[in-house]
């Protein structure tokens, strides 16, 4: 039996850069604290066509890669789903679900559940998650709910409740950033919840060889994130309302700062894509040819990274693209729609005032906070590099934290 097997469920494919990157710092601090340990990798993905894409792009023989259930990400059928998963009974959706890493349980030493900000309402309630919890916890294995950001649960006060108990039963909730940390307290939960940092924080960058990408970053540049997601917060779902949008936000940042733009998609992939949003909204703009450039959507984590560590400042609306940036000390301002932005940012600056709410996405307000960072650019990135040793202290400290939860079970 291997004594140092992990399964990583919960998280999405690598098609999301910033589930790669989740998954890659996670086994970067297991592989510190643990002799040679083995993972099972239990993702969520959109189509069988994806599963197959990453098991063909992985190498290394300790990762095995399982599907749970195929979630497709079409409306009708993802409602469908929905309405399938709320009918049937726990039991019945947890076989349906997870059954893949049934056989692997018994020898695993803990579960990690993945994801980021799967606790939280900003997809609907997290009931596959709380199964999965369930799962585990009922195989008497711990359950780890690792480096990320929880709830709020408040719009649900019943709600609040159940997972005011459910979070009372995990072995132990790993809190990426500090408001986490303080929306747990709130609700009275303590005693389980460890201090730590995104898994990114410890994923190296590396420059992408020249066939995939040849151009030379110039000096000053400005790294600009986009997703088709924040379409359902900022315009209540009307993609094509957020695409003209962020026309007007790219053609005001050109207009007030000019400089050379990097549009930098992080969700590539087969369904659907940052890389597709941003050709739309290049293929809108009313600029002179060679003011921006679309990086292309065949880079992985640690290669867009290398790119988003060259801007001299940087605009991101995925999380884990802000995380790129502030890993380097390039001084970046978050469009946020929930808690986990808000907490990632305050824990570099000390406060909000780079992140930007989605009633507050205006082109003026965005060109603003970006020529504030180019203002202050040198005072800022000391800043952030201030607090960097921090942060990758309290990345690493996971597997500590975890050695530890191992070792006091067994005794």
């Amino acid at each position: 039996m291997n004594n140092n097997l992990f399964i990583l469920a919960g998280n999405g494919s690598y098609d999301n850069r910033g589930c790669e990157a989740i998954t890659k710092g996670t086994i970067k601090i297991l592989r510190h604290h643990f002799d040679n340990p083995k993972f099972v990798v239990l993702n969520l993905y959109s189509s069988e066509e994806q599963f197959k894409k990453q098991i063909s792009e992985e190498s290394d023989e300790n990762i095995l890669h399982k599907k749970t259930f195929i979630f497709n990400k079409s409306m009708p059928v993802r409602i469908f789903n929905k309405l399938r998963f709320s009918l049937q009974s726990q039991d019945r959706r947890i076989k349906t679900i997870y059954k893949e890493i049934l056989p692997h349980l018994k020898e695993s030493e803990a579960v990690l559940s993945l994801g980021g900000d799967n606790y939280s309402l900003d997809y609907g309630k997290p009931t596959i998650f709380t199964d999965l919890d369930n799962l585990v916890l009922s195989r008497r294995k711990p359950m780890i709910i690792w480096g990320a950001s929880v709830g709020p649960f408040s719009k649900l006060p019943s709600y609040e409740e159940y997972m005011k108990e459910h979070f009372k039963k995990i072995t132990g909730i790993f809190a990426r950033e500090s408001l986490t940390v303080d929306y747990l307290a709130n609700i009275g939960i303590t005693k389980n919840v460890y201090r730590v940092a995104d898994p990114a924080f410890l994923v190296d960058a590396v420059e992408p060889p020249e066939d995939k990408f040849n151009k030379k970053i110039p000096d000053g540049a400005i790294g600009i994130n986009l997703s088709y997601l924040m379409a359902n917060y900022a315009m209540a779902g009307d993609l094509n309302k957020w695409t003209n949008y962020c026309v007007k936000i790219v053609e005001k940042v050109i207009e007030e700062t000019r400089r050379p733009i990097y549009l930098i998609p992080h969700v590539a992939g087969l369904g659907p894509s940052d890389h597709y949003f941003c050709q739309k909204v290049l293929s809108l703009i009313n600029v002179k040819q060679g003011e921006i450039v679309l990086i292309p959507d065949n880079l992985n984590f640690q290669e867009t990274k290398w790119i988003i560590n060259k801007m001299f400042v940087f605009l991101g609306s995925r999380t884990h693209s802000m995380i790129s940036a502030l890993s380097a000390g390039v001084p970046a301002v978050s469009l946020v729609y929930s808690m986990k932005g808000k907490g990632i940012n305050r824990d570099f600056y000390g406060n909000d005032n780079f992140c930007i709410e989605k009633d507050k996405m205006s082109p003026e307000v965005i060109a603003q906070k970006i020529n504030e960072l180019i203002k202050n650019q040198p005072a800022l990135k000391k800043q952030i590099v201030s607090v960097l040793p921090k942060v990758r202290e309290l990345a690493l400290d996971a597997g500590k934290y975890l050695k530890d939860i191992i070792a006091c079970q067994k005794t």
